[in-house]
């Protein structure tokens, strides 16, 4: 089978579909790659390094579509580029059909089978195909390298013989893909970072990155921003005005701000207010990642970087992608090329469009001359909610002593009944063996309770450290061992000679198995 990619015609688009790398592993799959001439010039892939490759020059993108069988890009088609589209022939690209209805039927109408990346639905399984993760990723980074590039400090703090310098103080609205990425690389960068998200189930996340999670008063038990496929779902009023009160509270200390909300099928929600941009400080930047759904902040403009009257400069790039256009093409050709992976599972490289998969038959808009979106929600969900536990009641002082109690008489039973069987049985042994035996019998005995009283009372995250001590004790096991093996008893003996070989076999065991975890942390 035939993949190739044209050129990006978009204005400003620096990305393309396949990279030689990406080439290299569809031809060890059994397909045949094109590519338009100068296709990759912009992601930083000359025509020469796809020749090398093995991949074949296409002149121009119509002798492309008339060759390939299945096509791929970056951007939605447009319409000239639908036109080209043969019946059979597969589009793989972003698409947004919801906002690309007419060009939805226009591919039915010519007969081809379209496979979105943007609606790759987000489970497990498809996380290598999860385009939109993936280039989130890069906005997020590449915002705060932005956010930088416009804001007149450091982000971490210095003190310096020529004064001292305070951190950056970096809100991060939002913590998706791109708000997580944003939130690592402040972090990095040594800035003070903090985020909010509606979904309190990220704040773990959140703060296992270095940041601090800024948490509402807000006491409506229904609230719960958790939607499906890793988005936000729409606040209620009150908890909207309850976010925009602490917002408006940070707002005067913050000095750069990282908007990504987003809901699906939606405008962007308004988070930041022109009367939070006017709170903040002359110097200030905030980075819209939103800007293309109309944008977090009120003041935002896309595609624009603008400075309000107080000095906030506010970036509305849509962009953030192609402005690192050879690392995102290489992770996007990599989804790609999972995907055709997914699509041609048979050997001789033909495509299975298999509808009952939920992962392409969430991305296939257009399939057998009809248009297939939107599709039915997956049987396998992103994430599997737990239900939600009561709250456990905090024990009063009179409760918390009567478990303590309880627990020390059961405790207590227990060792009485173990101490009656013992002596029981010592009793037996003492009526009816000889006097010498005994005393090394209780000698025993009282060594087996000691030990069991000190090794199981051991965390047993502690069991690896105690290795070197019950080496020890080993040891000392052994000297007994041997002076009791010039006892007159035939019984001491052989049990002297069995301790003497268990021993020996914890030793050489703890030393054999401390060896191999210090080799575990040896450099090869």
């Amino acid at each position: 089978m035939k993949i190739g990619t044209p050129k990006e015609i978009f204005e400003g688009e620096a990305r393309v579909a396949m990279t030689p790398e990406s080439a290299t592993a569809l031809q060890k799959l059994g397909h045949q790659c094109i590519i338009e001439a100068g296709a990759g010039v912009a992601a930083g892939f000359s025509d020469q390094l796809y020749e090398a490759a093995g991949v074949e020059i296409a002149p121009t993108a119509e002798a492309l579509f008339e060759s390939a069988d299945v096509v791929t890009k970056v951007r939605p088609p447009t319409e000239a580029e639908v036109e080209r589209l043969q019946k059979g022939q597969t589009l793989i690209s972003m698409f947004y059909p919801a906002a690309n209805e007419n060009l939805m039927k226009q591919a039915a109408e010519r007969g081809a089978t379209v496979v979105a990346m943007d609606m790759v639905p987000r489970i497990s399984r498809a996380q290598k195909m999860d385009a939109l993760s993936s280039m989130a990723n890069i906005a997020g980074y590449r915002a705060v390298i932005e956010a930088g590039n416009n804001f007149g400090r450091f982000f971490t703090g210095q003190v310096t013989a020529a004064g001292k310098v305070p951190p950056a103080k970096v809100l991060v609205v939002g913590a998706g893909v791109a708000g997580l990425a944003a939130i690592g690389t402040a972090t990095s960068l040594g800035a003070i970072t903090y985020a909010f998200d509606v979904r309190p189930e990220v704040a773990e996340q959140v703060e296992s990155m270095g940041a601090e999670f800024v948490y509402l008063d807000f006491e409506e038990e229904q609230q719960d921003g958790s939607g499906t496929g890793g988005y936000a779902a729409p606040s209620s009023p009150e908890f909207r005005e309850a976010q925009l009160a602490k917002f408006r509270e940070l707002a005067p200390d913050i000095d750069i701000v990282i908007t990504t909300a987003l809901i699906p099928n939606r405008e962007a929600p308004e988070l930041w207010t022109e009367d939070m941009v006017q709170a903040m400080k002359p110097g200030s930047v905030i980075v819209d990642l939103a800007a293309e759904r109309g944008g977090n902040c009120k003041l935002t403009v896309m595609d624009e970087k603008i400075v309000s009257e107080n000095g906030v400069t506010i970036i509305g790039y849509t962009d953030f992608a192609s402005r690192m256009a050879t690392q995102s093409s290489t992770l996007y050709a990599n989804n790609i090329r999972h995907m055709l992976a997914d699509l041609t599972p048979e050997k001789d490289g033909s495509i299975v469009h298999d509808m009952e998969d939920d992962v392409i038959r969430g991305a296939t808009i257009t399939h057998d001359d009809a248009v297939t979106f939107p599709p039915p929600p997956p049987k396998v969900q992103a994430i599997a909610a737990a239900p939600k536990k009561p709250a456990a009641r905090e024990l009063t002082a009179e409760e918390k002593r009567a478990k303590e109690v309880a627990a020390f008489k059961e405790a207590t039973k227990q060792q009485a009944i173990m101490l009656g069987i013992g002596a029981a049985a010592m009793l037996f042994i003492g009526a009816i063996a000889p006097a010498s035996f005994l005393q090394h019998f209780i000698v025993f005995v009282l060594a087996v309770f000691v030990g069991y009283q000190v090794i199981w009372g051991v965390a047993h995250s502690l069991h690896t450290p105690l290795m070197a001590v019950t080496n020890a004790i080993s040891s000392i096991i052994i000297l007994g061992a041997l002076m009791q093996v010039g006892s007159g008893s035939w019984l001491v003996i052989l049990l002297a000679a069995i301790s003497v070989f268990m021993a020996g076999i914890n030793i050489f065991g703890g030393f054999l198995v401390t060896r191999r975890m210090l080799a575990m942390f040896q450099k090869s």
